[in-house]
């Protein structure tokens, strides 16, 4: 069974943060620069929750907020389960299931070591299932 661990350990655990005063414009342009859905959002260089593509579409596109005067800490989500790199991928896709998520932070004893998401956890299952298919023909044509 897979663990979050090997997700982290091929994309690698780097995660990109902005403090809570950033404007939510500001976040966008960034994720747009880097081609992500989602940014960790610290207050005090510490974790405080994560502002998604879904924070902005229905906590300022929707309420009439100025993007431009928003700050993140305003809108950003707060409340994702922590999960550990010991949690299997199954876990982790029933964990967002339930929950209606896409993404969540990885800690390591009390400490922010990553973000996985829905794509990942896709990604690694696919990878999991051709590794068992291989194996499968070997075993036969053995």
């Amino acid at each position: 069974m897979k663990k979050v661990a090997n997700i982290l350990a091929r994309k690698g655990g780097s995660v990109v943060a902005i403090d809570g005063s950033t404007t939510v414009l500001d976040a966008l342009k960034l994720m747009s620069d880097k081609n992500i859905g989602s940014v960790v959002i610290t207050e005090d260089g510490q974790y405080a929750g994560l502002l998604t593509e879904r924070d902005y579409a229905r906590k300022v596109i929707l309420q009439g907020k100025s993007s431009l005067e928003t700050q993140v800490r305003e809108i950003m989500s707060t409340h994702f389960p922590h999960m550990i790199p010991e949690n299997s991928v199954e876990t982790c896709m029933h964990v967002m299931s339930e929950n209606n998520i896409r993404y969540l932070p990885i800690f390591k004893n009390d400490n922010l070591c990553g973000i996985v998401s829905i794509s990942d956890i896709v990604t690694e299952t696919i990878l999991s299932h051709e590794e068992t298919i291989e194996q499968l023909k070997s075993y036969i044509q053995s």
